[in-house]
């Protein structure tokens, strides 16, 4: 029985933008120069000081809100270390139940924080995106991470890479993306049987929406972005 009021993404566009892949293959070839926040990097070396006290393998959680993922995936795989990343303070501070000791959650940008984490060759074994906003209106398709000039950086972390959305053209962009630099994902729906990954799963799955999941290996190219990170020195 539904019993959310979650409303179901809507959209002009009706399959993969037809500029998709033109800004890929341009974020692909020219170097992100936006410098590095401060704020940004001290939440970096936080994270790094953190890691290195776990020793254990690393696993990001990336846009985790409240943080009920972070506490999942650190339940889930005990023997790492796993790191929930969000812009909003406010967010992050409604997570209540204490987190495991393998996890952490911390505040920034994931946009400065990929470019640091694929600059300083970290290497998670799995990388997760759950429900990212998806900017549903064409116009604002360079607002996507697949369409963003980070994506290089995503691409740099490496590691099964597992992203969910209510609307699957998010996910049938970010598969063509991937499948520009060569790496294959799957795509399919998430069973309604399975324990809800975080709030934003257990609102849309109590709505009735049907929820999908892409899975990928991305493999390793940090190549892709030291070049970006020594331009944002350069202009701090």
């Amino acid at each position: 029985m539904q019993t959310g009021n979650s409303k179901p993404v809507t959209s002009t566009q009706q399959g993969c933008h037809p500029d998709l892949l033109l800004r890929v293959e341009r974020h692909r070839q020219h170097p992100f120069r936006k410098p590095v926040a401060p704020f940004n990097q001290a939440a970096f070396d936080t994270a790094t000081e953190w890691l290195n006290t776990q020793a254990k393998p690393l696993i990001l959680d990336s846009g985790c809100g409240v943080g009920d993922s972070t506490r999942w995936l650190a339940e889930r795989f005990p023997n790492h270390a796993v790191l929930g990343l969000d812009r909003s303070e406010d967010r992050l501070h409604r997570q209540r139940p204490a987190l495991p000791d393998n996890a952490r959650l911390l505040r920034t940008d994931l946009v400065d924080f990929w470019r640091l984490a694929a600059a300083a060759d970290w290497r998670p074994t799995h990388h997760f995106l759950f429900y990212p906003n998806p900017y549903p209106k064409a116009a604002q398709l360079s607002r996507r991470f697949h369409a963003h000039p980070v994506f290089p950086a995503l691409i740099s972390l490496g590691g099964q890479f597992e992203a969910r959305s209510n609307w699957c053209i998010y996910l049938d962009e970010l598969q063509a993306s991937l499948r520009h630099y060569g790496i294959d994902s799957r795509i399919t729906e998430i069973d309604p049987e399975q324990p809800a990954v975080s709030a934003f799963e257990q609102k849309y799955r109590a709505s009735g929406q049907t929820l999908w999941q892409l899975v990928s290996l991305c493999g390793h190219a940090p190549d892709a972005v030291q070049s970006t990170l020594h331009a944002d020195a350069s202009a701090q």
